[in-house]
């Protein structure tokens, strides 16, 4: 182990860390639950839904979430970076109030994504990876979705998955998710 001169380590051991808890008690008993799913050593096979669990509650994973999400699972810290930046579901910064994904993969591109991804960055005056003046709308690009067949395609609030997206049926979704702000 690293150590300075005072002979303190430099990385302490994860157990070591004292970490401000940030989340509520029923998201830690919901982490609970999805850490029951696998063997006792296997804790740390729970992270991604522990992130889902923390990022619904918070809106986004700051360090400092994700830092507690390591201290509860035993893991450390950078074990959990690495997967909360790795897939695109994972909010690592503030995002709106509503993020819209366009597949924008080759064929969902050439399957009308490419036009539905213009056509949202004009009705909402933004580009991809940027934010309403609001805050009520962040858009984001993104790779294959897995329907290719329904393209063009976009996940809502990383959760669902909006399907053949003509011009009007976003202006009914815009409307959709305005009306819940």
């Amino acid at each position: 182990m690293n150590t300075t001169e005072s002979n303190v380590p430099l990385n302490p051991p994860v157990e070591a860390r004292p970490v401000a808890r940030m989340l509520s008690d029923g998201a830690y008993r919901r982490i609970d639950r999805e850490v029951s799913k696998f063997p006792l050593e296997g804790k740390g096979s729970a992270v991604m839904a522990a992130l889902g669990i923390a990022q619904d509650e918070k809106g986004w994973l700051s360090i400092e979430v994700m830092a507690d999400v390591a201290s509860y699972l035993g893991l450390p810290d950078i074990a959990v970076q690495e997967v909360a930046t790795f897939y695109n579901m994972y909010n690592v910064r503030p995002v709106g109030r509503h993020k819209i994904t366009v597949c924008t993969n080759l064929p969902c591109a050439l399957s009308g994504g490419a036009l539905a991804g213009e056509y949202l960055k004009s009705k909402l005056g933004i580009d991809y990876r940027e934010t309403t003046a609001d805050g009520g709308f962040t858009l984001m690009e993104g790779e294959c979705m897995g329907a290719c067949g329904d393209a063009p395609v976009m996940l809502v609030d990383n959760k669902r998955m909006a399907s053949w997206m003509s011009n009007e049926k976003i202006d009914a979704l815009l409307a959709e998710l305005s009306a819940k702000n």
